[in-house]
């Protein structure tokens, strides 16, 4: 499916596409912020947050609900049955809008915190400062499989690993608290006015790491809500395919042009390449390769217990037969009853020990060479 960007109504836009055509859906709709009055800041300048006409249309909690239970039924039918989709929200919206989503039939993968490291203030000290917004992760149904990046979304993560832990090549779990800052300086669009154009423009920095983590290169990115098309930006540099709708001309016409601007990176992120598969090799073809002798001794990596490595790749261990991985559990008193035997056995090569994984990873690159 070829990328477009489309101007018009979202419920009547997303009506004409063919269903379930769609790898992905970031939306983010309106929050119905329910803002009253002038906000001023401390020295008393007026706060331009969000109170604009496309989130203030809904005069009930009934008519909100009955509009976000509208487009997200359209976007379930678009949806392909291992796609997922992401929304955002606030606490006036993210409640109601995630019961919706069960109602519907979706299935809840993760909540994420994105924690804005720049929040704006609380400028009556009325209550908690508002430092973040929630987003669901969801699928179609909870057989669906899914698109996660594991390896991609440890890479992203500077959360939780410092800048020196980082260059050290230490790696960790991306957890579901994100510390991005607040859209800000020359990534924010503005107007022909110079003022920014959008009140609620999301920072690319989350939109990358949302459409790194859960698409494919090619895959079709939807969101139903372009708004400053900061998803279709960040999906065309990670190589992928996007889907657009925005009714407000304004928007659409900025958006557009940024899009345009941009180019696609090919690199290990939008490749993915930390997630590739290594080949499927057996213990059977390394011995037929000799990189393994039937009759040599396996040892832990520590003391001088050792098993016999068998003609058909299994091994004998006080006069018991054992596959590999059943056979390390035994020798090593475990409570599961398997464990994984290349990272448990080692051989004797030149006088050291040598896991046996190791001894599999030349493997693979000699395979890879010939």
């Amino acid at each position: 499916m070829e990328s477009r960007i489309l101007c018009g109504d979202t419920l009547e836009e997303m009506s004409k596409i063919e269903s379930e055509t769609v790898d992905l859906i970031f939306a983010d709709p309106p929050y119905w912020m329910r803002v009253d009055g002038v906000l001023n800041r401390v020295e008393g300048t007026e706060f331009d947050g969000c109170n604009d006409e496309w989130d203030n249309q809904f005069g009930t909690l009934e008519d909100y609900e009955r509009f976000t239970k509208s487009w997200l039924q359209e976007c379930y039918r678009l949806l392909k049955t291992n796609g997922s989709i992401w929304v955002i929200g606030s606490m006036q919206c993210i409640y109601s809008i995630g019961a919706i989503m069960q109602q519907i039939g979706y299935w809840l993968i993760n909540d994420v915190v994105w924690h804005k490291k720049n929040p704006t203030p609380n400028f009556m000290g009325t209550r908690l400062n508002n430092s973040h917004e929630t987003l669901i992760w969801a699928t179609k149904s909870k057989k669906s499989k899914f698109t996660f990046h594991y390896k991609t979304a440890k890479e992203l993560n500077t959360d939780t690993v410092d800048e020196n832990e980082y260059e050290k090549g230490i790696r960790k779990q991306l957890g579901s608290v994100w510390r991005i800052a607040v859209c800000q300086g020359n990534e924010r669009l503005k107007d022909e006015n110079g003022k920014k154009l959008h009140s609620t423009q999301k920072p690319e920095e989350l939109l990358y790491r949302i459409i790194a983590i859960s698409s494919n290169e090619n895959d079709v990115v939807l969101d139903p809500f372009g708004g400053t098309m900061t998803t279709g930006a960040v999906a065309k540099r990670l190589g992928r395919n996007y889907i657009m709708i925005e009714r407000d001309e304004k928007y659409y016409k900025y958006g557009t042009k940024r899009i345009e601007k941009e180019e696609y990176i090919a690199d290990n992120i939008s490749k993915a390449i930390f997630d590739e598969r290594p080949i499927r090799v057996t213990m059977e073809e390394m011995i037929a390769a000799g990189y393994f002798q039937a009759g040599e001794k396996m040892f832990l990596k520590k003391g001088e217990v050792y098993a016999i490595l068998t003609e058909d790749a299994k091994i004998r261990y006080r006069d018991e037969i054992y596959d590999l991985h059943h056979g390390a559990a035994v020798i090593k008193g475990a409570k599961a009853d398997r464990l994984n035997g290349f990272t448990v056995w080692y051989v004797e090569r030149d006088g050291y020990r040598v896991s046996i994984d190791e001894i599999r990873e030349k493997y693979r690159e000699d395979k890879l060479k010939r």
